[in-house]
This record gives structure tokens, C-alpha cells and sequence, in this order.
């Protein structure tokens, strides 16, 4: 076995308990706009969530050399947590610039004794960086509101100890312009994806660093970024530090070290590496057919949708999020999202029992109203429902349930054929994208 892919069994009992929360993450849920107080990056996180959605469901298909898990926060463990926010995908500021940030936790565990950190951040960049920027440029359009595309990832690296052989956690970030980070895509060979990468904003663990291609120590930041740019970023973070966490966020990129023997190289061909390429699906040609589907949907049943906003008010409907068709579980989906005006006490209540009152008291009495005005011939296998609860005593006091429900699931129901708890048994349920078991009569 290779020495530098070993982990000790401790950590493969955490990295499988970060593997069950993977398989539990949904890839409809998206930071609402409403959590988002700037009015800029609220209104462009509305405008473009339907293409953040369609981008995390194809992170969520690609298959990494690791199990790459997004996050909202990449300062805690995921294995730590008892509820994970995989809502990785998010506008925000960063040194008074607009960027699309794509924030995750890498399931590897390098041996810092064997790989230096130049080695351990190129070969994050490659594994990680590199297959979701080519996801970008087939899901993002090249001219999004966005001056700059960022990533953030985390990662555990290692070392002998008496006690314990973790040493830590490193944090990686790169921002790329917003034209670069396009171009790269196009780009072929280390050497030109090392002059973009020379030219772009890249930190380790909130520190300038000189990610270095191909090669075993990085390059000298101070050489490669002005003065001002390096001040200025060194102590700024995408997005605020999470209560309780002991390191801060902070953007940084990876590129890195040559393919394995047994995989081509990319350095002859613009397109992807076959390492990064989810063999299990045809992710090229999906990409290329599921948007257009999904684009003629909305354009034939705009009418229908506009017919539902004039009751936007009386079903509870958001304005900034509009009904929209989508890909979710590789089932074609019609999404609405709702505001649920009944606020719930956090100390009061659980996840599961607010998830249940969010059917039974808000969703539930409005599905009556709502399913008649839907043609029989609707082309959809489901319905998906994301409920903005507003939770008091809370850190985040706001919170999404979504109910993915099969469309002749929901017409029984309309024509009282059958039983709220059947509807809920026979759908995804998720709070805050992690999805739950909902036993109504239990939880109230």
C-alpha cells in the first residue's frame, strides 16, 4: 500500500462519519437571498439560483478521487457537527469585490511528513479545484455578476504524535478573476494554467502562498503579488468566522502535481482529465441536453408559473425566488419556495417537530389550492417545497425544510386519498440540506 494514501483507523471512523452525512445531503438547497443582508448580493443570489442549483447537483454527481462534501463553513469538522449546512455555493464580498464562492471539506488526510504543504495544496487543486471550475464553465454563464470566482477548501493533514497522528487542518483558497477563472477552463498544461494561477489570489491557512505546479516547494508570494493586494487579503476572510470554530474561513487554490501513471495527461487536451470525469454517467452530454430541457420547460409553462405569482401573497410564495423547473435526484422537478409566517422558538422545538408543523399547519392546507391549477399532463416527477422557517434563539435563525414529493403522490392527497405521514413516506425530507425521518404523529 502507499504510505501517502495510508490513514490511521481513528481517522477512517471519522472520515466514514463525514461519508454518511455526504450520502444525506440534498442538492436543491441554496443560501436563500433573504439570508443574505447585502441587497447587491441578495438580489444576485436570487437572479442565478437556479444555476447554483443545477452547479450543486453536478458537484454533488461528480465522482472525486476523495468524497469532496461542500459547506457553508470550512472552520468546522464536518464530522463534528450535528446538523451540516451544505449550502456551499454563495455570493459574497470579499475585498469590496463580488465573488462566487464555492466552499467544501476534502476527505484526505495527507501525511505532512511526507507531502509538503505545496504538494498537499496542489494535489487539493487538482482533485477538487480543477473539476469544479470545468463545472462552472458549463453551468455559470461567463458573464455573471461576479467580479471574481473563489474557492475555499479544507483538508486534514497529518503527523506522527504520541497520542494522535492528526496534526490539523489546512485551509486552501484561490480567487481567480472572474475572466480568468473562465479562461483557465480553456487553458492547457501547467504552464498556462501556472501564469493564470500567478496572477490570481491564492492562500494557505489565510496566508499568501505561491502554489507552485508539478513541483515540491511553492514559489515566493512576496515575488508574486503586489504589496497592497497581500495587506490587504491577508487578514480578510469570504465569509464570517463560525461561532465556536477555532480557525477562520479564508479563500486559497490548488493546482497540482501530474496525473497517476494510469491516467492520461491533461496537458495535451483542453478538456478534463478522465481522473475527474464521473464515468458513472454521461456528465458531458447530461450537461449539455438537462439545461436545455429544463430552459424549454420554463419557457412553455411560463404562463402557468406567472398564473401562480398572482396568488404569491396567499400561498406564501417568495418574490425573489420564483417557481422554477430543475434537475433534483435526476428527476425533473417544479421548485417553490415559501415563507412560512409562523415563527418557532428554538428552544422549544426540534428540527423534527418544526419540519412536521411546516407540513401539517403551512404546506399541507395550501397544496389544496395550489395542485388544481397544475395541468394534468405537467411533465415533472415531482414537487419540491423549500419552507423558510424563521427559528428564534437560534445562531442562524433561519432554516429550509424541503419536501421533494412524488407528483401522483401529491395529487392522492389532494383528492384525500391518502394520509398526510403516507405523503411524508414517500418523500425527501431535508432541514437546512440534510435529509431526516419524519414520523408526524411522533414529533407533535
Amino acid at each position: 500500500m502507499n504510505r501517502r494514501s495510508r490513514i490511521p483507523t481513528f481517522a477512517r471512523v471519522a472520515l466514514a462519519a463525514i461519508l454518511l452525512l455526504l450520502a444525506s445531503r440534498s442538492v436543491g438547497a441554496q443560501v436563500g437571498p433573504e439570508e443574505i443582508r447585502n441587497p447587491r448580493l441578495s438580489a444576485i443570489e436570487a437572479r442565478y439560483l437556479p444555476q447554483l442549483r443545477s452547479l450543486q447537483l453536478a458537484i454533488g454527481e461528480t465522482q472525486f478521487r476523495l468524497p469532496f462534501i461542500l459547506t457553508r463553513y470550512v472552520g468546522m469538522d464536518p464530522s463534528r457537527q450535528a446538523s451540516l449546512d451544505t449550502r456551499g455555493l454563495e455570493f459574497v464580498h470579499f475585498q469590496n469585490r463580488t465573488l462566487l464562492k464555492t466552499s467544501g471539506f476534502y476527505t484526505a488526510a495527507y501525511n505532512s511528513e511526507e507531502l509538503t504543504s505545496n504538494e498537499r495544496a496542489s494535489r487539493t487543486f487538482q482533485e477538487v479545484v480543477i473539476p469544479i471550475l470545468h463545472l462552472i464553465g458549463r453551468q455559470i454563464p461567463a458573464d455573471v455578476e461576479s467580479d471574481d470566482i473563489g474557492f475555499e477548501i479544507a483538508y486534514h493533514t497529518r503527523a506522527a504524535h504520541k497520542n494522535s497522528d492528526f496534526e490539523g487542518r489546512e485551509i486552501l483558497a484561490v480567487v481567480f478573476n472572474r475572466t480568468d477563472a473562465f479562461a483557465f477552463v480553456d487553458a492547457v498544461g501547467n504552464d498556462a494554467w501556472q501564469e493564470i494561477l500567478n496572477r490570481s489570489q491564492i492562500y494557505l491557512n489565510a496566508k499568501p502562498f505561491g502554489l507552485n505546479l508539478g513541483q515540491k516547494e511553492a514559489l515566493d508570494s512576496e515575488a508574486l503579488k503586489p504589496t497592497s493586494v497581500r495587506d490587504a487579503a491577508s487578514s480578510k476572510s469570504l465569509v464570517a468566522p463560525v461561532p465556536g470554530s477555532s480557525r477562520v474561513s479564508f479563500i486559497t487554490s490548488h493546482l497540482g502535481l501530474n496525473p497517476p501513471s494510469n491516467v492520461s495527461s491533461a496537458g495535451t487536451s483542453g478538456k478534463m482529465p478522465a481522473a475527474f470525469v464521473n464515468e458513472a454517467a454521461p456528465a458531458e452530454s447530461r450537461a449539455a441536453t438537462v439545461p436545455d430541457r429544463i430552459e424549454k420547460l420554463q419557457e412553455q409553462y411560463q404562463p402557468i408559473i406567472d398564473a401562480f405569482l398572482k396568488d404569491g401573497p396567499e400561498l406564501g410564495l417568495v418574490e425573489y425566488a420564483p417557481p422554477t423547473f430543475a434537475v433534483v435526484h435526476r428527476q425533473v422537478v417544479l421548485q417553490f419556495t415559501l415563507r412560512n409566517p409562523l415563527p418557532f422558538e428554538g428552544n422549544a422545538s426540534s428540527i423534527y417537530r418544526r419540519a412536521a408543523r411546516s407540513f401539517d399547519l403551512f404546506l399541507a392546507p395550501r397544496l389544496k389550492a395550489l395542485v388544481p391549477k397544475f395541468p394534468a399532463d405537467l411533465p415533472v416527477d415531482a414537487l419540491s417545497f423549500s419552507i423558510l422557517n424563521h427559528v428564534t434563539n437560534e445562531k442562524d435563525s433561519s432554516e429550509a425544510v424541503e419536501f421533494i414529493c412524488p407528483m401522483k403522490t401529491i395529487r392522492s392527497f389532494v383528492e384525500d386519498e391518502m394520509t398526510s405521514q403516507e405523503v411524508i413516506d414517500q418523500s425527501l425530507v431535508l432541514v437546512n440540506d440534510v435529509r431526516i425521518s419524519l414520523n408526524l404523529g411522533l414529533v407533535e
